[in-house]
């Protein structure tokens, strides 16, 4: 039970509704209790920086829309809301698709809009938006004052090095699965925990606030960079696919006990190396026993970082406004709140916010199922309609003191109604009913429930139209974004330029200096082999954050309704399983040229890589234009051809009829 964050939540919109209605600003106190409530849904565990962005950068992007809803309403017509929500809703959709942070910030400005244009409130547009920011940064200040009670021997880092902790506990549980069925689920989870320590790591840079750490943050940033290169050996193990003695699992976990003492990690066990796979693995354990070693309290000042810097993916790897999924996203949001916005306008002369801002929680494709999510809308929304009625009729009205109790307790919900959709929408129902009474709109409860099913039917017949719901733009192009990834990386520790960046010095595509001496090529010195390095983790990186939302996306679709133009006809879960593999042999193929084996040739090197582009490029346009099949993989290379293999099988998945959906079941690596 999150009882720190429950508290805050009954400190946040309460008392800000409160103090309003005391100094005769109910309007002010509305939306500085509107700005706390849906700072209050983004408040979610994790370090104070992570809660900072994740809160601060949703509130603000709320206080812009709301500040642009008041404008168009004071300058502007009734009817001059359909056409700016359907140009928000579509920005608001198009910056879904690039990740959760960014979706939650677009769902706060569309909502922030809707109200600012639906919800007459007395008072300049300027000094709405600024009540609206006052309340969320009143909650944010609460998150960093309020915390969960710290355990003996805690610090101010102590968010961070648990996040660096649990990597090296999610490594020990995928090593001991290796060679069994819960291997790739327990790689999955270690993926996880590697990009939540590299949020918490980069923003521990970004946000050093109060004071900077210098040695305590050197050290933890260099032992999570020793994680990051287990990590790597670890995934080219379970590529192998060979189990790996008991004891090799306890290595990690002893690294883990010693990032949350910072104290030393003792004997670290490793596993015969007799592959290579597993002699990079051994080498990753010896070298993170040396770092540990070094960055034990009371030993001397650590090296310098910059090798073991956290990474995460470059901006210009990430998918943007303009590709398909992003016109998908904004035109279906964009369609959705803008229909509805007309339809409420017809049956409301004020305070007609409800059915379009209904309409933006419910249809936004990367929240969920769209069917159970529009069920979980009305099922809560009546709920919450009937609490409110019913606390009414018990007391025989509303008055101040009963309305700042009621949003006390349901802000004091909001926290834990986040487990469940239908719970949320009945705390929210409770709070906004709460908010709209103040304000002065009495008879809300009853015209809500319409207003409600009106939304769910129209975001359901829009949400599957044939051109705003081609699950084959949705998930393919994120799968798309993983291959591209996977090439990007690939070219890079291959050393074979990428079209778009041949010649670019410091390019993506540029390639990697080799390691090793012998093949006539110059050693590179140890900066350019730092910054070689974090490069590629970073493109790996990359290509394991677009693998979990490609596989987000193909698990939503197969959660909805089939429809009838054809929302099953590929076998997305099988398009996954093979996607991850490609992942992984790609990460098994760096590690193994790091290792010694040879390098293989140019022309192998571009064959495999002009494949992975291909297969992207069909994908993003959902197969429309014909291309070849793969062609066959390297002869000499086991991880490049298991690369080709799995390309095979993705393009038979996704070229198939809805008669060939196991074809993939029988891919395997050879």
């Amino acid at each position: 039970m999150p009882r720190t964050a429950m508290v805050r939540g009954a400190l946040g919109a309460g008392p800000l509704l409160g103090a309003g209605i005391a100094l005769g600003q109910p309007g002010a106190g509305v939306l500085a209790a509107l700005g706390a409530m849906l700072a209050g849904v983004n408040d979610r565990p994790g370090t104070r920086r992570k809660g900072l962005v994740h809160i601060g950068l949703p509130a603000a992007a709320g206080s812009l829309g709301l500040l642009v809803g008041a404008l168009v309403a004071d300058a502007t017509g009734r009817w001059a809301a359909v056409p700016v929500l359907f140009m928000v809703g579509w920005v608001s959709g198009a910056l879904s698709a690039r990740g959760a942070v960014w979706s939650a910030a677009a769902l706060q400005m569309l909502v922030a809009t809707t109200i600012g244009m639906g919800m007459p409130l007395a008072g300049p547009a300027w000094l709405k938006a600024l009540c609206f920011l006052a309340g969320a940064g009143w909650l944010v200040l609460l998150r960093l004052l309020l915390r969960a009670p710290r355990s003996p021997g805690a610090t101010r880092w102590s968010g961070e090095r648990e996040a660096v902790a649990a990597v090296f506990d999610a490594l020990a549980d995928a090593l001991g699965a290796l060679g069994g069925p819960g291997a790739a689920p327990a790689r999955r989870t270690l993926v996880a925990a590697q990009q939540q320590a590299d949020e918490a790591l980069r923003l521990m840079r970004l946000l050093p606030w109060p004071r900077r750490s210098g040695r305590t943050e050197h050290a933890l940033v260099e032992r999570y960079g020793s994680g990051v290169a287990l990590c790597e050996a670890s995934i080219a193990l379970l590529w192998e696919g060979r189990p790996v003695p008991e004891t090799v699992a306890e290595g990690p976990r002893r690294l883990a006990a010693a990032v949350r003492s910072g104290g030393p990690a003792g004997t670290l066990p490793g596993p015969p190396p007799d592959t290579v796979e597993r002699l990079a693995f051994d080498r990753a354990v010896l070298e993170a026993a040396v770092v540990f070693d070094r960055t034990t309290a009371g030993a001397h000042a650590p090296q310098d970082p910059g090798h073991a810097r956290a990474v995460g993916p470059r901006p210009g790897l990430r998918p943007g406004l303009f590709t398909s999924a992003g016109r998908e996203y904004g035109l279906r949001v964009a369609l959705c709140v803008s229909v509805t916005a007309a339809v409420a306008l017809l049956l409301h002369e004020n305070h007609w916010y409800w059915l379009p801002a209904t309409a933006a929680f419910l249809v936004k494709p990367d929240m969920g199922p769209l069917f159970s999510r529009v069920v979980n809308r009305f099922a809560g929304t009546v709920a919450g309609v009937l609490s409110f009625v019913a606390l009414m009729a018990a007391l025989g009205g509303l008055g101040a003191p009963v309305v700042v109790a009621a949003v006390v307790v349901a802000g004091a919900l909001v926290p834990l109604s986040t487990r469940h959709f239908a719970f949320q929408t009945a705390v929210i129902t409770v709070l906004v009913l709460s908010f709209v009474h103040t304000a002065g709109d009495t008879e809300a409860a009853a015209s809500r429930l319409l207003e409600t099913f009106l939304a769910c039917v129209i975001v359901l017949l829009v949400g599957h139209l044939p051109l705003v719901a081609d699950p084959r733009v949705r998930v393919g192009h994120r799968f798309a974004v993983t291959l591209r990834c996977t090439e990007r990386y690939l070219r890079h520790v291959l050393g074979t330029p990428h079209p778009a960046e041949d010649g670019l010095p410091g390019g993506a595509g540029g390639g990697r200096q080799p390691r090793g001496a012998g093949d006539g090529r110059p050693r590179a010195d140890a900066g350019d082999r730092q910054r070689d390095d974090a490069q590629g983790l970073a493109l790996r990186g990359a290509a394991y954050r677009a693998l979990a939302e490609a596989r987000a996306a193909a698990e939503t679709v197969a959660a909805e309704l089939p429809g009838p133009f054809g929302g099953r006809r590929h076998d997305w879960s099988a398009v996954t399983v093979a996607a991850e593999l490609v992942v992984d042999a790609a990460t098994a193929c760096a590690l193994r040229v790091e290792n010694g084996v040879p390098r293989p040739s140019s022309g192998e090197a571009e064959r495999v890589t002009t494949a992975l582009s291909v297969l992207a490029d069909a994908l993003e346009d959902g197969h429309r234009t014909a291309r070849p099949a793969p062609g066959p993989g390297p002869r000499d290379c086991r991880s490049l051809r298991d690369v080709m293999t799995q390309l095979h099988g993705i393009h038979r998945l996704t070229t198939a009829g809805s008669a060939e959906p196991s074809a993939a079941r029988s891919v395997t690596r050879p």
